[in-house]
């Protein structure tokens, strides 16, 4: 009955919005930002989507409907993974206009591999998951990255991608790249039933559950998602990235 209630509330309010709109002119946006309480310490967007009569509704101008011909960067994003993780980022360094996106869990791990945050500031962008709703993915939607990457992937981040889970930085930009289908590229840790890991001070034997090689396959069928169990596949599906657009691998990584 409560849920009823306040979806009749949103109904009238949305009705009133929109006749008020047709009757002013003016594009719904402009009568949303009106509606606000006084003292909220909301985002603004400065661009208003443009109103026509003929549709009575906003035309997107942005995401799918926006110009894929202005994408020009990579969007490399990093799991608390140590699995592969040098391989990657030899990579994701030679890569032309790269940017990092690090989860939190990442953050604390690139130490341990001797991969300094200010280090690699210093060679790329760097975007850190320090927002509740992953602030940094917002670029996708203005049309800056024409690839997504997610290497090293752990089984953790595997099985969020695989559900539609985006609670943290990498899960998000990858969920987000789909629903604007740019090409994504997973590289899962735990694909084997036995896996061979390099851990900070050793190297260690792993058997992945069958959970989580379950969710590598549901990964698979995941729209605009290749899966790759390796740094070598990962470097030639790159490899053929590039060619599609006419790019060149940077000739060093230092």
């Amino acid at each position: 009955m409560i849920r009823q209630s306040a979806r009749i509330l949103l109904a009238n309010r949305e009705t009133w919005l929109r006749e008020t709109a047709r009757a002013m002119r003016q594009p719904l946006s402009s009568m949303h930002s009106r509606s606000k309480p006084q003292g909220c310490a909301l985002l603004e967007h400065s661009n208003e989507l443009p109103y026509t009569d003929a549709h009575d509704d906003l035309l997107p101008t942005g995401g799918t409907a926006g110009t894929p011909e202005r994408r020009s960067r990579f969007a490399w994003a990093i799991t608390g993974s140590g699995h592969y993780l040098d391989e990657c980022m030899a990579l994701a360094l030679r890569l032309p206009n790269v940017d990092l996106f690090l989860s939190a869990a990442a953050e604390e791990v690139l130490p341990m591999y001797d991969f300094g945050l200010s280090e690699l500031k210093d060679r790329c962008r760097v975007f850190r998951d320090k927002t509740a709703s992953s602030v940094p993915v917002g670029l996708l939607y203005d049309d800056v990255y024409h690839t997504v990457i997610v290497a090293p992937a752990t089984s953790n981040t595997v099985a969020k991608c695989a559900l539609g889970i985006s609670d943290t930085l990498p899960t998000n930009i990858f969920a987000q790249a789909g629903k604007l289908e740019i090409p994504g590229i997973v590289l899962a840790c735990d694909t084997k039933p036995v896996v061979i890991t390099k851990a900070p001070r050793e190297w260690v034997e792993l058997k992945p559950r069958n959970i989580d090689l379950e969710n590598v396959e549901r990964l698979r069928r995941v729209d605009f998602c290749r899966v790759v169990e390796s740094p070598d596949e990962l470097e030639a599906l790159l490899d053929a990235r590039l060619r599609e657009l006419a790019l060149t691998w940077n000739t060093s990584s230092s």
